[in-house]
């Protein structure tokens, strides 16, 4: 039996889905990112909404958008160091903060 050539991603969360390499592929990385899925897709049976569409309160949008802010501010810092020629230790501590700033933006599901 030919080995699946790569991971695949939960088309919840976007984690890694292990490969069991019998039958068919999994979708989701575990039971309640299925079921996640399956609440939002009755969400917008009906509608005229696309199945695959992703529906946030505006809240949650606002929430979302700050983070993505936060990410890009955070990544332009680091560019403006590099250019400025900034040491190691400030470098290092910069992009620790765009990596806390990306990991926060990546959790919003």
């Amino acid at each position: 039996m030919a080995r699946r050539p790569r991971p695949q991603p939960c088309r919840w969360c976007g984690r890694e889905v292990a490969d069991t390499g019998l039958g068919r592929r999994r979708q989701y990385c575990r039971q309640s990112c299925r079921q996640r899925a399956y609440e939002q897709r009755a969400l917008v049976k009906g509608t005229s909404l696309p199945p695959d569409a992703v529906v946030l309160t505006a809240e949650e949008a606002s929430s979302l958008a700050d983070r993505v802010y936060q990410v890009r501010c955070a990544a332009e810092d680091v560019v403006t160091a590099v250019e400025e020629g900034a040491d190691h230790a400030e470098l290092r501590q910069l992009c620790e903060a765009l990596l806390r700033a990306a990991r926060a933006a990546d959790g919003w599901r």
